[in-house]
Order: C-alpha cells, then sequence, then structure tokens
C-alpha cells in the first residue's frame, strides 16, 4: 500500500468513526435531550419519567461497556459493532410508535446498548488498525464525532420545530438521518484480517497494566466524572427553556455544547502531550465544574452560553484522554481497560438522572441537581490530583532505582 492510499484508507477509517459517533451517540442517544421538552409539552412524560429513561439509556450504555470488556476475538467485536449501527436506527423509530412508559424504557435501553458500540467497540477497533498500519493511536478525530453528532441533533429539532413537526414525527426524521450515517459507517471502517504469514506489521507495544493504587484512585474519579457529565447531557435543554428569559435558546445552547466539544478532544491530546494524561484530565474537571454550575447561579444568556462552552469543550475531552490512555495502556487489547472505566463512568449515569428528575420534579427546579453534579465532579479532579502526585513520585522512585543499578 503506498504511503497515499494508505493516508487516504486512514482518512476513511476515521470518517467511519465519526459517523458511527453522530448516529449512535448523536442520534440515538443525544436526539432525546433535545426532544425532552417538546414530548413534555405534546405527551404525558414528566420530569421524574424523563430522569429514569434517560437513566434506562445509562444502562444499555453500561451494559455494552460489560461485554465490550469481555469479548476478546476482534472479529466478534466487529460484528456487533455493525449489530449497534443496526440498533440505533431502529431504536430511534421505534420511539415515534408508542407512548407506552415500559416500551420507551426498553428502547431507551437498547439505544444505550448501541451507543456502546460505537463508543468502545468502534474505538477499539479504530486503534487496532492504526497501530496494525503503523499510524499515531489518538482518537481525537473519532471522539470529535460525538461534538457533532450533538450539534446535529439539537439543529435538526430546532429545524423540525420550525417546520411544526411534533414529537412523533421528529423521531422519524432523525432515524431517517441515522439509516444515511449507517451507510459510511459500516462501508468505511474495514472489516479485521489476519495478518499474512510473514508479512511486515507492526510490532505491538508491551502491555503495561496500572497498579491497584492508580485503579483504587482512578475508577472513582471516573465515576464522579460520570456523575456531572450525565446531568448536563440530559437535562440541558429542559433547564435552558425553563427559564422564562430564555425560553427557545434551548437547542442553540445544546449546540455550542457539541461545537465546543467537537474540536476539544483534539486540542486535549495536545495538553496531554504537555502535561501527561493525568494532569490534562485533573485540569478539564475543574474547568467543568464552572460549566456545570454556572446555570444554577445565573439565568443570563451569556452566564448559560458561556456554561455550555466550558462544559462541552470539557465532557468529551475527558472521555477521550481516558479511552485513549487506556488505549496505551493495552495495545493489543485496549476495550479491557476501556471497558473497566466506561463502567465506572457509566454507574454514576444510570442513578444520577432519576435522583436529578425526582429532584426537579420535588423542587421545581434543576438547581440542587445541578449543584450536585458540579460536587461530585470536583471530588473527582480532587482524587485525579492525588492520583498524579502518587505516579509522580513512583516515576521519581524509578529513576532512582535505576541510577542505582546503574551506579
Amino acid at each position: 500500500m503506498t504511503i497515499a492510499s494508505l493516508q487516504s484508507q486512514r482518512f476513511k477509517v476515521l470518517l467511519a468513526g465519526v459517523f458511527s459517533q453522530i448516529l449512535c451517540i448523536g442520534v440515538a442517544r443525544f436526539a432525546y435531550t433535545p426532544l425532552l421538552p417538546v414530548m413534555q409539552q405534546q405527551s404525558w412524560i414528566g420530569d421524574a419519567d424523563g430522569g429514569w429513561l434517560a437513566a434506562l439509556n445509562y444502562a444499555g450504555y453500561m451494559l455494552g461497556a460489560v461485554l465490550a470488556a469481555s469479548i476478546r476475538s476482534i472479529y466478534l467485536k466487529d460484528t456487533l459493532f455493525r449489530i449497534g449501527l443496526v440498533l440505533a436506527v431502529l431504536t430511534t423509530a421505534g420511539m415515534a410508535l408508542t407512548e407506552h412508559f415500559w416500551l420507551w424504557a426498553g428502547l431507551r435501553f437498547l439505544a444505550g446498548l448501541s451507543s456502546s458500540g460505537s463508543m468502545l467497540l468502534a474505538s477499539g477497533l479504530i486503534l487496532h488498525w492504526l497501530i496494525q498500519h503503523q499510524q499515531r493511536g489518538e482518537l481525537g478525530i473519532h471522539f470529535a464525532g460525538v461534538g457533532i453528532g450533538i450539534v446535529v441533533a439539537a439543529l435538526a429539532v430546532e429545524l423540525m420545530l420550525g417546520l411544526s413537526l411534533n414529537w412523533q414525527a421528529q423521531w422519524w426524521g432523525f432515524s431517517a438521518l441515522g439509516a444515511a450515517l449507517l451507510v459510511p459507517a459500516w462501508r468505511w471502517l474495514p472489516r479485521p484480517v489476519k495478518p499474512v504469514s510473514g508479512a511486515g506489521t507492526a510490532p505491538q507495544a508491551p502491555a503495561k497494566p496500572p497498579s491497584r493504587t492508580f485503579m483504587r484512585l482512578m475508577l472513582p474519579a471516573y465515576f464522579c466524572a460520570g456523575y456531572g457529565y450525565v446531568i448536563s447531557a440530559t437535562f440541558i435543554v429542559t433547564i435552558v427553556e425553563r427559564e422564562p428569559l430564555l425560553a427557545g435558546a434551548g437547542n442553540w445552547t445544546f449546540a455550542l455544547v457539541g461545537l465546543a466539544a467537537a474540536p476539544a478532544v483534539m486540542l486535549w491530546d495536545l495538553v496531554a502531550r504537555r502535561i501527561g494524561y493525568l494532569g490534562a484530565l485533573s485540569v478539564a474537571m475543574w474547568i467543568q465544574v464552572v460549566g456545570i454550575v454556572l446555570p444554577a447561579i445565573t439565568s443570563s444568556l451569556a452566564g448559560v452560553l458561556f456554561s455550555a462552552v466550558l462544559y462541552g469543550g470539557t465532557f468529551l475531552g475527558c472521555v477521550s484522554l481516558v479511552l485513549t490512555m487506556a488505549g496505551r495502556l493495552y495495545p493489543s487489547s485496549p476495550a479491557k481497560l476501556m471497558g473497566q472505566m466506561t463502567l465506572a463512568y457509566g454507574a454514576a449515569q444510570i442513578f444520577a438522572p432519576a435522583l436529578t428528575g425526582m429532584l426537579a420534579e420535588a423542587s421545581g427546579n434543576y438547581r440542587l441537581g445541578l449543584w450536585l453534579a458540579g460536587g461530585f465532579v470536583a471530588v473527582g479532579a480532587l482524587f485525579l490530583m492525588w492520583l498524579r502526585k502518587v505516579d509522580q513520585t513512583a516515576q521519581r522512585l524509578d529513576v532512582e532505582a535505576k541510577a542505582l543499578k546503574v551506579a
């Protein structure tokens, strides 16, 4: 394969990941966020019900993380990834066919299962292809698809509202969009092939399993990050729309979240090169705390838009940094650590939306839920700062030990 054809193939592989993210995350998962206030206005659904549906979506995502972590065969991962693409389209269309809570719950659960395919299985497949073809193993462009998907979801709802389409017609619109996205996502990611005997393939870097201390601090830190992420991801449009002075700005705020998220993943890759993955994660989470709690402090449009930029510019960066770090620690089987990390991240996402929805229904607003989310992320940032200090101490002791051996 020539250098030009390899670069062209690399571009298509990364674009396949982007399209899969727009489909499985932007459409199957995040279309629910801008559609929630529309469904609340036009159907029976309330705050607590909306929170439970979101929780079940993340429960499906968590099950997908368990499956991704347990599967060793690259060929089975590829098959399940493609099943996830189809499932994303079908579950989106299914939302328009019923108003029964438990049918909605099942559909949101399966949609979450499909979204884990594009986030974890596709990440592993793309990393596998990049490493196999001696390309830089970074996932910034792949995860930019999440931000683009958020923008697509927000603008699509705004457009369909302008056409006076009801909530059911909007779900049908999203399912048609999903069907179009499925084609390049399916075709442009090559199926894994067995290496030809004697062919020159890139040597696999040895795995560097993290220490027990690393995992004991990293997992609760990522759990806290998951709690903070899911509240704004689920309720930001509803929160904005309920402010009398901000009515009509909810979808535009959500679109701004996506616009900030899309390039942020590549920016955080650059930051990580300078200060390390743990340092970049700590900085991102402290910024995210501000982004989460700002809507609880101010209802001004400027404050809410600034919150959207801070939140959008950090939440996806955190995910990308953690999953890329997992790929570097386990280059031959990145889904192993990706799955463990995502379990921690997803565990918080199961109960956090349900709790926040119930608090909002009881109090009439989401302020307490936002403060609670910001507090969780702050605790997670403290765990990371502690972990970074432990890691730096371990590295210093390792250098000193090697120096003594040389002496």
